[in-house]
């Protein structure tokens, strides 16, 4: 897969403790990378990082993104060649808390990234990681594409819109000579997995109910998302990088990875999807709050077309795969083995399933 391109690769990623993060590093191990990161330690010891031993399969330095000389010194030390920047603080109800801290980890935390990028001559590929929020929402029915305006309205989403604007500006400012690195940023919607223990999400809330026997209070049950296993958009991510590393320049620029319009789901058929594969009840709460949006879904119509990148699991398989995953977590079975089983089955699935092309009939 990736045309081989992460083999014997000096591969960085920035907040490679986190979920997304964490298992970026193991596929690339998988592939053969040379693994790198930079972040803050890991927060609890539940987190997938800690229970995939990841500290001792890669090289990690504690670090902060908003440090910019640490920052540029540990690229300049390591001689990365591709780069994934996914450090930020990744939460909306949390931004709210938090407004500056989150202000200044996604936006400075950007403009060092692609600062240490600019002044590390190894660099070859650099991609930023946003988020589908960092749209201007107008809760149309249809999805948003890659030229569509930027914004937000909560710290979070404003945050990574403007992360955006940055990258745009670096690419046209430092990365357009074909001298220079290959740069783009990629936007994708709610993840999940097995090892998300974050606070405020829907799929981690669900099974730390079940482990504590616990009530869950499920917020704005009948809203919209592009529910994706993490694998999805990793794949792209990583498949963009390989085109970029061996096609250059004209793959530069944002992209939309996210599954299929027929995957869009309420949170309230996602809790009775993940349902199906427990022995015992949880204790089910619903209430309706306004601090996120209604409705919101991406066109992936130029990763499709351009990249000839396609989401390979419906809305069912990408449940299975994130309910066995914490099910065997939490039964005791080893984590790294159980990710690693997913990234190999994942696979196997991607290189031989075949998407029917009348489900992209809305794009």
């Amino acid at each position: 897969m990736f045309f081989d391109v992460y083999s014997g690769k000096k591969v960085l990623i920035t907040g490679d403790t986190g979920f997304k993060g964490s298992w970026l590093a193991l596929w690339l191990l998988e592939l053969g990378a040379e693994v790198y990161g930079y972040s803050l330690s890991p927060e609890k010891d539940e987190d997938n990082y800690v229970v995939c031993g990841l500290e001792n399969e890669i090289k990690h330095f504690d670090g902060d993104v908003r440090d910019l000389k640490i920052l540029v010194d540990y690229f300049g030390k390591i001689k990365p060649d591709i780069i994934f920047h996914l450090a930020a603080q990744s939460l909306v109800l949390e931004s709210y808390k938090n407004p500056q801290e989150t202000f200044s980890t996604n936006i400075l935390g950007t403009i060092n990234c692609f600062e240490a990028v600019r002044l590390t001559p190894s660099v070859k590929v650099a991609i930023n990681v946003t988020s589908d929020k960092c749209y201007q929402n107008k809760e149309w029915v249809w999805g948003y594409r890659e030229n569509d305006p930027m914004g937000g309205k909560d710290p979070y989403s404003a945050s990574k819109s403007a992360s955006e604007i940055i990258t745009s500006s670096y690419i046209q400012s430092f990365f357009s000579n074909d001298d220079t690195p290959n740069v783009a940023s990629v936007r994708a919607g709610n993840v999940i997995g097995a090892g998300d223990w974050a606070e405020n999400r829907i799929i981690p809330d669900y099974f730390r109910a079940k482990k504590t026997n616990t009530e869950l209070v499920i917020r704005n049950p009948n809203s919209t998302r592009p529910w994706q296993h993490v694998l999805e958009p990793l794949s792209g991510y990583m498949h963009l990088a390989s085109m970029l590393y061996n096609e250059g320049k004209r793959f530069q620029g944002g992209w939309n990875f996210g599954p299929l319009d027929t995957v869009n789901r309420k949170v309230a058929e996602l809790i009775k999807e993940i349902e199906k594969y427990n022995s015992t009840d949880v204790a089910l709460a619903y209430i309706e709050e306004n601090s996120e949006t209604n409705l919101l879904k991406l066109d992936i119509s130029k990763a499709v077309n351009q990249l000839n990148w396609k989401p390979v699991l419906d809305f069912k398989q990408a449940v299975k795969y994130t309910s066995e995953g914490y099910i065997s977590d939490i039964v005791g079975n080893p984590a790294k083995e159980s990710r690693r089983k997913t990234i190999q089955l994942y696979t196997k699935v991607a290189q031989n399933k075949k998407i029917p092309w009348s489900l992209l009939n809305d794009f």
